[in-house]
């Protein structure tokens, strides 16, 4: 039986047997044979049976040897084995003690939404970056992994610094000292802070990927911008608006954008609020990067820069530095598939992801945690994955066995472009029976 927590996989003489089968009775003979049957031959072999409870196998074996002249004699015997369970030194400190941590790591960002950890325990999973954590808790605005060794954290938190831009400090507390042998026993604790905000007084930029480095990008000039995390914390970045603040569009006209191969078109665009159409003429002709996904009647997501009602003094000098110029009174985002969404609501998507085996920690607020609405913030967190493909690139998705593939005329109300996810980027999930599992 292996541990959970062995980074390894196990060597390649382990085979999977199940219980009284020829797998089991050949693994059992061979053990034999290299030890006591050497001068005899085996005649016959069969299990005995015992309760699957006891831990015990047992095996009548029927062996044969030549004694005097040329006369054999044949002889039945009874062996038993013992099944034994191991488990590695961290776990079982743990079992006897689940408090018996070494060091910890506070994962927090200050948000109002969980779709950031959503992601992160995606990258997590498939890196296995957590498979030496004795213990996983969600709490309020976090996760913490409790690790039984110290290197573990080490390496835990370089692999956080390799993907998103973190801020992040050791402490320690010291659990127990012995005078005789001055040997001190500490806990370790690293807080890590991952970046709560991509638009801060970067109002002209729009964030287009995070990872070790923040991408950035001049709707304008389609020219791009890099910050790692030391320029990001040192610079105090705050937000000015954020996601929850994104306001629907309804485009009108769309430029035709000029043929290239870049990853993104420059156009313009004439477009309006979703709640000014019947009320008031309002328009805003504007620049955009999403020339090549737009076209009239689509909806886009952007940010209202010309309505923001937001006290902030960066925005007000923003304003002001561009008082003579025409400045971007919207910035859009990405397009929007609510028709889309509203239609597919309630169905199952054609992938799924695996999830951290997490506990609730209610004593430090993680029992606060609202189900319902993490759940729809995971459902939105799944449809991103589906409109953007560069979000699930670093990612595992596996097929969803619940999932039945619609009929050609139903998918043709999608509409021109609906995003969907290729069947070549999912996963077959292995899925074990509970017979295999026992072994």
């Amino acid at each position: 039986m292996l541990c959970n927590s062995v980074m390894f996989p196990p060597p390649k003489t382990w085979i999977k047997a199940q219980w009284e089968s020829k797998e089991l009775l050949t693994f059992c003979i061979k053990r034999l044979l290299k030890k006591n049957l050497n001068k005899v031959t085996l005649t016959n072999a069969e299990f005995v049976w015992t309760e699957p409870h006891s831990k015990r196998i047992k095996v009548k074996i029927t062996v044969q040897a030549e004694v005097l002249n040329g006369a054999r004699l044949e002889q039945s015997y009874f062996v038993e084995y013992t099944i034994r369970d191991n488990l590695c030194e961290s776990c079982s400190r743990f079992q006897a003690n689940p408090d018996q941590w070494v060091a910890s790591v506070q994962l927090r960002q200050h948000v109002s939404h969980r779709r950031s950890f959503f992601y992160l325990e995606q990258l997590i999973l498939k890196h296995d970056a957590a498979s030496r954590a004795i213990r996983i808790q969600q709490v309020h605005q976090g996760i913490d992994f409790f690790f039984g060794n110290k290197s573990h954290t080490n390496s835990f938190v370089e692999f956080l610094k390799k993907i998103v831009p973190v801020e992040y400090r050791q402490d320690k507390q010291l659990v127990s000292h012995d005078v005789e042998s001055s040997v001190y026993n500490y806990k370790f604790t690293d807080s890590v802070k991952i970046l709560s905000s991509c638009l801060p007084k970067l109002l002209e930029m729009v964030c287009t990927k995070v990872s070790d480095n923040i991408t950035l990008l001049d709707p304008r000039t389609l020219r791009s911008a890099f910050l790692d995390a030391r320029q990001y914390w040192r610079s105090g970045f705050r937000s000015a608006l954020t996601s929850r603040q994104l306001v629907k569009y309804l485009v009108f006209d769309v430029e035709e954008p000029p043929v290239c191969g870049q990853k993104y078109a420059l156009s313009y665009v004439q477009i309006a609020r979703e709640s000014d159409i019947g009320n008031n003429d309002k328009m805003f002709d504007v620049q955009t990067h999403l020339g090549h996904i737009l076209k009239p009647g689509d909806y886009a997501l952007g940010y209202d820069i010309y309505g923001a009602n937001v006290n902030d003094d960066e925005m007000d000098k923003y304003r002001l530095s561009v008082k003579n110029e025409r400045f971007l009174e919207v910035i859009l985002i990405k397009k929007c598939y609510d028709k889309e969404r509203e239609r597919k609501k309630g169905k199952p998507l054609a992938f799924t992801t695996k999830k951290l085996p997490m506990e609730m920690d209610e004593s430090r607020g993680g029992g606060r945690v609202d189900q319902e609405k993490m759940e729809n913030e995971y459902e939105e967190f799944l449809r991103d994955l589906v409109e953007n493909p560069e979000l699930r690139f670093n990612i595992s998705l596996y097929k969803n066995k619940d999932y039945q593939e619609e009929s050609e005329t139903a998918s043709m109300t999608d509409g021109e472009g609906a995003p969907t996810v290729p069947v070549e980027e999912l996963l077959a999930e292995l899925e074990l029976s509970e017979e295999e599992e026992g072994e």
